[in-house]
């Protein structure tokens, strides 16, 4: 075992963040690319961009449980969450390089429906991100104790992560989309494959206050998601769809039930929560109040392009587009509207990044004044406000750079405080289990981002997008609200000094 790894010093918490920050990297990399690719390369809309979309939450719910239950009980290869880390990066290298060739691949297979060809690509893409970040995540709190150590685990998580994720959006405003591709398949291979050789797991993970065993099947599963059963329903509806379009006229009456079902048991949680005090019931309310803001960031990721060609890129000239001096500096070629539209995507989202990198350090310091709990809440009322901002006063660039620097600091917290204080709510024997589960609260909300592109497809008002993301985040704080503070908290959550 490395000595850092003995004193869990600075450099361990952050040699034990680089496989996710692999995963970091590749889902900006995903953000940045493959609207862009699909919509201007492909010519595809905004509804059948976010069904290609669909193949990431598929993916997770597949991918997190399975492998989160399978990491937690096998042990191969000197590890239990190190197998997993090490496919996973492989994987995604290999769906990176086929990304940029969706036409040839449509060629040499004979398949003509270039959306069936992208959805399977992403589907690899997504399922490789998916093994690759529960094991990821969850080695993180296998080897750090409850409390300070850990949290510092996760912040430094998503300070090197957030800070991966600028570099991405960099690098595709300065070589464009398809190039950034071809460097995301080199750096996600090196960064999730290396630094995991390095890392000893622990064999055993049994807790140390004997907690009862759980015993924990498919039925389990299913019972154990019961807040996110609109987010499922309206899910599957979504694939169905898109296949038999006699289904339309139902869509908004299923999106409206699916929220309507949402909200209601999470009222049902909290007033629970307020008679008799679990762990279990505090899991639940996390678990949806994180789905809420999921089904925002989600959209974002995915239409915000759609947003810019049509509310901000009319009102500008290209040659005064800040996003575009970059590219024109460091290449010395003219920018076309096309390039524009993801150079002022990629630069907004790398304000975000930027914002989520280095923000978790000052959550930290407001976390020992207010708790983990509040800091979180106050985080995501910033994201609410850049939300609404953007939506309502997003006519230039600037206006949309902004709204990001806003939600960024929500994001710093989504990435980062959000699994400490749910990891203290589960069993540890069962943590990747139980991250898997909890990322359901992840990839079922993101399944909503196609009920959110239809109803924009069919008003024409790209001004709902981040109507409704604002909306959506205010419903997550409102929950939050609700959530008790775990105990271990204490004002111990600063990074601890290196070797102490």
């Amino acid at each position: 075992m490395l000595k850092i790894q003995k004193k869990l010093s600075n450099p361990f918490l952050a040699l034990l963040a680089l496989p996710a920050t692999a995963v970091g990297f590749a889902l900006s990399t995903q953000i940045a690319a493959l609207s862009w690719i699909l919509s201007k390369k492909y010519g595809l809309d905004i509804h059948e961009v976010a069904f290609v979309w669909l193949a990431g939450p598929i993916a997770g719910i597949f991918g997190q449980v399975i492998v989160g239950l399978l990491s937690d009980n096998v042990w191969f290869m000197g590890g239990r969450r190190r197998p997993f880390i090490m496919i996973g990066g492989l994987v995604s290298t290999l769906a990176f390089l086929a990304l940029p060739f969706i036409q040839q691949i449509s060629n040499i297979t004979g398949i003509t429906d270039i959306i069936i060809i992208a959805s399977i690509i992403a589907l690899f893409l997504d399922l490789s991100v998916n093994v690759t970040f529960n094991p990821a995540r969850s080695i993180i709190a296998d080897l750090t104790p409850e409390g300070k150590i850990r949290t510092s685990g996760f912040v430094w998580m998503q300070i090197i992560s957030g800070f991966f994720g600028v570099l991405a959006y960099f690098l595709s405003m300065v070589f464009g989309n398809e190039t950034l591709l071809f460097i995301a398949s080199v750096l996600v291979f090196a960064t999730a494959v290396f630094p995991i050789l390095f890392i000893e797991e622990k064999k055993d993970l049994k807790s140390e206050n004997a907690q009862k065993e759980e015993k924990f099947g498919v039925w389990e599963i299913v019972k154990e998601i019961f807040p996110l059963y609109g987010f499922l329903v309206f899910g599957v509806f979504s694939v169905i769809n898109h296949f038999v379009a006699a289904l339309s006229p139902f869509h908004n009456p299923i999106l409206i039930a699916a929220l309507a079902y949402s909200v209601i048991i999470g009222i049902i949680s909290i007033l629970k929560g307020l008679k008799t005090k679990s762990n279990k019931n505090e899991f639940h309310k996390i678990m949806l109040a994180h789905s809420f803001t999921w089904v925002a960031f989600q959209s974002m990721f995915i239409m915000s392009g759609f947003f810019i060609e049509k509310q901000i890129l009319p009102n500008m000239e290209i040659s005064n587009i800040t996003a575009n001096w970059f590219a024109q500096k460091l290449t010395g070629l003219a920018q076309t509207s096309d390039a524009s539209i993801g150079n002022i995507v990629s630069l907004g989202f790398l304000i975000l990044n930027f914002v989520g990198a280095i923000f978790p350090l000052v959550l930290q310091a407001v976390a020992r004044k207010i708790g983990r709990v509040k800091t979180y809440i106050s985080a995501l009322c910033f994201s609410v406000i850049g939300y609404f901002y953007i939506a309502f006063l997003g006519t230039v660039e600037y206006d949309f750079y902004f709204g990001m620097f806003l939600a960024g600091i929500g994001w710093s917290a989504v990435i980062s405080i959000v699994f400490a204080i749910m990891s203290e709510r589960v069993n540890p024997a069962k943590m990747g289990l139980y991250m898997g589960v909890f990322n359901l609260a992840v990839v079922l909300p993101q399944m909503m981002s196609n009920g959110v592109a239809n109803v924009i497809n069919q008003t024409g008002n790209y001004q709902l997008l981040y109507i409704l993301c604002g909306l959506f985040v205010a419903t997550s704080v409102v929950f939050w609200i609700f959530v008790r503070e775990p105990e271990s908290s204490n004002a111990n959550v600063s990074i601890p000094k290196g070797g102490h």
